[in-house]
């Protein structure tokens, strides 16, 4: 009740800044404290929130001035409805989601994201206006936008600022396996009212591909993610070069003594394939014999569920290579629930490095570069849209072998006595 009363007050204060910054027309952290009586960490949390939910604007000195339109923004349909998906989508003001509702641009496709999601999983359905030139970022077959698609986004936002363009965020989930002709498209993707061109992170298939190209929609694409056979070489694409990264942190493990290294990763995903092209290719040119552990899920609840069967079949691995660092989450939580001490007992790397930092100990993983990702997808797409007779462009973006604590060094001679072992 506590919390909800404060969370209440500081929804009602923030209010009350955006009426004021309404009146004057700019505002300082120094006028809030004086005039609302908050710390200047308060004070500062409420502008960065009014400007995050894009209902203000950060001016010259660090103060906050008025967004045009921002206050008047109409509570379309049931406000209840609104205030709600707004509580969901951890924002302090239900206008914010009106503003979405209504196409605007001047709300951060990081803060559309949120507000999609939290609407569709209330049973709400808008999707936002567009103007010509305006980018779509189409998050493909998840449910929710993960800490490495944000980062794509916010990459793809900041290019797009940077030439004047707007950005403009979706969720689609498709049926993977369906033929090119019978893919149903939002209409918010195949009107150029509403969008000038695309840019396709998250999952997709083939067939999807071949329904914008056979649409004439312009478009560029992660291709780590693509379900099916396709040919790169036929679409703009940017690749994460997981297969080398995934290559180098076995390696790694080898380095360090290890022989016995099990594979963790759903191969029925693409890129938990790709990433295990690359063990299989270090493990063989060390004439080692590869381990895959198989089982049908993904993030953290793959990792736990893969480690919690390890063991329970008696195998006694010197390290584990787990293909996200979500999913290496799990197997912390697995191994440390046996009683099995990271990396004394067992080595655990990662892949992405969205989460190694945090856990403990620190997790040894391959960075990726999701923002810098997104940038070349956007130029990408802008590309297409004004050069549309340019053959198609791929690049391969490098990774970086980020080396921490989870990961030791040993005899290469107990590793292979402990190959088989049991607990």
């Amino acid at each position: 009740m506590v919390f909800k009363d404060s969370r209440l007050l500081t929804e009602q204060r923030r209010r009350k800044v955006l009426d004021l910054i309404q009146q004057k027309g700019q505002i300082t952290v120094r006028e809030l404290t004086s005039r609302f009586s908050v710390s200047a960490v308060t004070a500062r949390a409420d502008l960065d929130a009014l400007c995050s939910e894009g209902l203000a604007l950060r001016s010259h000195g660090g103060a906050v001035s008025k967004l045009e339109g921002s206050h008047d923004a109409a509570i379309a349909g049931d406000p209840k409805k609104y205030t709600d998906i707004a509580r969901r989508a951890k924002l302090s003001l239900s206008s914010t989601v009106s503003r979405v509702a209504q196409g605007s641009q001047k709300t951060a496709p990081s803060v559309q994201a949120s507000v999609l999601a939290a609407a569709n999983d209330l049973g709400v359905n808008f999707t936002t206006g567009a103007s010509s030139r305006t980018i779509t970022f189409v998050l493909g077959n998840r449910d929710t936008i993960n800490e490495f698609q944000s980062k794509v986004l916010l990459g793809a936002e900041g290019f797009c600022t940077d030439q004047d363009w707007a950005l403009q965020f979706v969720s689609f989930r498709s049926d993977l396996s369906a033929p090119s002709n019978s893919v149903v498209l939002p209409e918010i993707l195949t009107q150029a009212s509403r969008t000038a061109g695309v840019i396709l992170s998250g999952t997709h298939s083939a067939n999807i591909l071949a329904a914008f190209t056979e649409r004439r929609i312009p478009f560029s694409l992660v291709g780590n993610n693509i379900v099916g056979e396709w040919q790169p070489e036929q679409y703009d694409c940017v690749f994460t070069d997981d297969i080398r990264g995934s290559a180098d942190i076995t390696r790694y493990l080898i380095s360090q003594g290890h022989r016995n290294i099990w594979y963790i990763g759903n191969q029925r995903l693409p890129w938990f394939a790709r990433c295990a092209r690359g063990y299989f290719q270090a493990m063989e040119e060390s004439d080692l014999e590869p381990h895959f552990s198989e089982i049908g899920s993904e993030d953290r609840e793959l990792g736990y569920l893969a480690a919690k069967s390890l063991l329970s079949n008696g195998e006694r691995p010197t390290a584990l290579f787990v293909a996200t660092d979500q999913a290496a989450s799990g197997v912390y939580q697995a191994l440390q629930e046996s009683g099995i001490r990271i990396p004394d007992d067992i080595s655990v790397a990662g892949f992405n490095d969205t989460i190694g930092e945090v856990l403990h100990p620190g997790l040894t993983t391959v960075r990726e570069f999701p923002k810098e990702l997104g940038a070349h997808l956007a130029e990408f797409t802008i590309r297409r849209i004004t050069e549309p007779e340019l053959p198609p462009q791929q690049l391969v973006m490098p990774t970086e072998l980020i080396r921490r604590e989870s990961v030791r060094q040993i005899s290469p001679h107990l590793s292979s006595r402990s190959s088989g072992a049991g607990l």
